[in-house]
């Protein structure tokens, strides 16, 4: 386990990839074991899921309190997916980071996009399935959407897979391997923490 330490030059790593990936368990677990790094909660118009907690998974806000946030430059990027928006927010960024701790935004590829672009530095790491045929299975397994729905995100995620080589690095998400996949994301971290010149994360 991390002891809970504030690193010189702290970074903000973007985790992405298709929806049903398993990515939102992966960075949780990643912080449970490495306290060094903290999540950021996204903010979103889309409806709670059962079991899901306002402010721990989501910062929930109707279509109007998200858009005034958004005119008040209080979001550093945000993005409308699968019908919804969603977008994060940029205190909690500044937050972490001025703490010395690693700010982890879990996000879909085209808000990944955006912050590299505003965030040069940014760390980009793409989680990919083992299968297409295993991301179905995830899919209909979690049972938040109907067959219409998972059929948008079956579609979106080829397009989103075939971008993966735009990130810093690849970790594919094998099944029942969640605390594997969390440990190969560290190694990364490390290892970008220990890059020359390091990465200066500018907001």
């Amino acid at each position: 386990m991390s002891k809970r330490m504030a690193f010189p030059n702290p970074m903000l790593i973007v985790v992405s990839g298709p929806s049903g990936v398993g990515k939102s368990t992966i960075v949780a677990e990643v912080a449970r074991r490495h306290p060094q790094v903290v999540p950021i909660v996204t903010a979103t118009t889309r409806p709670q899921r059962p079991g899901e907690v306002p402010g721990v998974h989501y910062h929930f806000m109707s279509p109007s309190a998200f858009e005034k946030l958004r005119a008040d430059h209080g979001l550093l990027e945000a993005a409308q997916v699968h019908g919804h928006w969603y977008g994060t927010p940029l205190d909690q960024i500044r937050g972490i980071l001025r703490a010395g701790r690693d700010a982890i935004l879990t996000i879909d590829p085209q808000g990944a996009r955006e912050v590299r672009r505003l965030v040069p530095d940014a760390l980009l790491i793409f989680v990919m399935p083992p299968s297409m045929e295993a991301l179905d299975d995830r899919l209909t397994q979690r049972g938040s959407e109907d067959a219409a729905a998972r059929a948008l995100r079956r579609h979106n995620a080829v397009d989103e897979m075939a971008a993966a080589t735009d990130y810093d690095e690849i970790v594919v998400n094998e099944t029942g391997q969640i605390g594997a996949s969390a440990e190969r994301i560290w190694e990364v971290i490390q290892a970008q923490a220990r890059r020359e010149p390091p990465r200066q994360v500018r907001l």
